[in-house]
């Protein structure tokens, strides 16, 4: 009896012995290599009163949507503006590794807005506005504008003059992927497509810091490849476009000029630098049913479309 017993103890033992010998243990080296989520955050500087905070990056990018793009466009363009504000701060992340913050708040950088303001801002339209910008940022998580292996410098602005610029000549380094190209949308889309500004002709002649005089002599020395002029004479007085812009505040360096009536008329095309993706024509492109990666890739010439690890 005693016997019977042993044999089946030991048949209930041994595929348990079985199992132990054939579990291996696991190596250390392979439980640090397993993959675990790291998130990444950008340091902003806010303006205002110069604190610097750690800001998520996919948060950060909500943030900056609801500052560079007005909330009621296309869920494609707001997807685009996303992908390009994400490439932007990476580039600036690693331009500025080592100083105290990664970017400003303002349109110096690009601009963020928090949600104690936009709840403020928006009253009874947040929860319907955040979440639409929160979709646009979660469904293009952690991509970003690639050229040639590295992070693309993904710049944007408002509105183009019909065709976006050489980055050479606005900020004169030559970079392949931000060249000229046409951009057809925004006359239709953008409310700012034209503008008009008039000074007294005694305002124009000071803030220009030329000598006034009796006739207004206009001679355009050079245009850039979209037309947008890169060196005028004015009265003799040879400068460059963008001084000519910022002196007189306007909006574009697609501008005429013309005295009617003892003032001076200024008439513009297009609406800031005109380097990388127009946002206006990322809207038309949008409408017309092109999707986000295809309106970055219009923009930003030769890149793709990458996505960041974490781990």
């Amino acid at each position: 009896m005693k016997q019977i017993f042993y044999i089946s103890l030991l048949l209930i033992l041994i595929p348990f012995f079985v199992v132990l010998i054939s579990i291996k243990p696991v190596k250390k080296d392979l439980i640090d290599e397993a993959p675990t989520e790291k998130k990444i955050f950008v340091r902003v500087k806010r303006e205002k009163n110069e604190n610097i905070e750690q800001i998520e990056l996919e948060d950060y990018i909500v943030g900056v949507l609801a500052g560079e793009m007005p909330v009621s466009f296309h869920i494609e363009a707001l997807k685009a503006q996303a992908v390009a504000s994400r490439s932007y701060v990476l580039k600036r992340m690693e331009y500025n590794k080592d100083n105290n913050y990664d970017v400003v708040d303002s349109v110096n950088n690009q601009v963020y807005l928090d949600n104690d303001y936009l709840k403020q801002r928006w009253g009874s339209k947040y929860e319907e506005n955040i979440s639409k910008l929160k979709k646009a940022v979660s469904e293009t998580k952690s991509q970003y504008v690639e050229y040639e292996g590295e992070i693309a410098d993904a710049l944007f602005f408002s509105t183009s003059n019909g065709f976006t610029e050489n980055s050479e000549d606005i900020f004169n380094n030559k970079i392949p992927y931000l060249r000229s190209v046409e951009s057809v949308w925004d006359e239709e889309t953008s409310p700012v497509f034209k503008d008009q500004k008039q000074y007294k002709t005694t305002d124009f002649f000071n803030l220009l810091d030329i000598e006034q005089s009796d006739n207004l002599e206009i001679k355009v020395v050079k245009n850039s490849e979209s037309g947008r002029i890169l060196k005028i004479l004015i009265n003799g007085v040879e400068m460059k476009g963008s001084e000519v812009r910022t002196k007189l505040a306007l909006r574009s360096t697609d501008f005429e000029i013309e005295e009617n009536d003892g003032k001076i008329v200024i008439k513009t095309s297009g609406y800031g630098h005109g380097v990388g993706m127009s946002q206006y024509g990322a809207l038309g492109m949008a409408k017309e049913g092109y999707k986000y990666d295809e309106i970055l890739k219009h923009y930003y010439q030769g890149t793709a479309i990458n996505s960041y690890k974490q781990k």
